[in-house]
């Protein structure tokens, strides 16, 4: 039965996509077959590995115009599938809303297919609306991206207050899967009073594994590669590398 994990954090910019697609595709190096989901309409998930953005994805199986078997898509890594969205997915934030158990919709897919993988990984939106909540709701664990700047703070805040919300009243068995820290200037006082204070609250729950500020880490989703095919002697491949050996002996 495979584990569902969504990264998860209603700040943009921090790292998320980036970090669902390299940590999936170094997974899937490792042997374990994966499938990632873009469930964000701006479709990033989807460009950084290529996909086709114009053929049946995650919206049309989520209005019942597919079957979430017929839109998976391969990719560049060997063991790594995808689920692509597009700006249509949009249109689901007004859509669910009136629907009776709209907080569901996305576990009963991920339901059907879970079997069949070893990691499914869900990229959310930077919100807390009906998308996250979905994702939320579908995992097993939540992964947090969390860049080292002052204001992360505040959002860790309210994203760990949610996510206690749902855990009590719509998903018991979530958990927080880990928090790792993106973006990371070693030259910075603040990079560094950040990562102290976050790691000194939550503890075990923190990845040991930092990733740094890295150009190949930002240039390979134009070339629509993850970081193990573009560059993996980097330091961001090796830092996502490394981490996905973290993922993989904690979740």
């Amino acid at each position: 039965m495979g584990k569902i994990i969504v990264f998860a954090n209603q700040k943009g910019g921090v790292g998320k996509t980036t970090t669902a697609v390299n940590l999936g595709a170094y997974i899937a190096d490792a042997g374990k077959k994966t499938l990632l989901v873009d469930f964000d309409p701006q479709g990033n998930l989807s460009s950084s590995l290529g996909l086709d953005k114009k053929k049946p994805g995650i919206y049309e199986v989520l209005s019942g115009k597919a079957e979430i078997e017929d839109v998976i898509q391969k990719t560049p890594v060997e063991n790594l599938s995808a689920v692509a969205a597009n700006i249509n997915l949009t249109g689901a934030n007004i859509e669910l809303v009136d629907q009776e158990d709209k907080e569901y919709y996305l576990k009963k897919i991920i339901e059907k297919i879970k079997n069949n993988y070893d990691y499914i990984f869900i990229d959310s939106p930077p919100s807390l609306g009906i998308l996250t909540l979905n994702g939320l709701v579908a995992a097993d664990h939540v992964i947090i991206p969390l860049q080292c700047e002052y204001f992360a703070l505040e959002g860790l805040t309210l994203l760990v207050q949610t996510i206690a919300g749902i855990q009590r009243e719509l998903n018991k068995k979530l958990s927080i899967g880990g928090i790792v820290f993106t973006m990371y200037d070693t030259r910075t006082n603040l990079a560094n009073e950040v990562v102290k204070n976050v790691t000194g609250y939550f503890r075990e729950k923190v990845f040991r594994t930092v990733i740094p500020r890295n150009v190949a880490l930002s240039e390979a989703p134009s070339h629509g590669l993850p970081i193990s095919i573009y560059r993996d002697d980097s330091t961001g491949a090796r830092s996502y590398k490394k981490l996905s050996e973290e993922v993989i002996n904690r979740v």
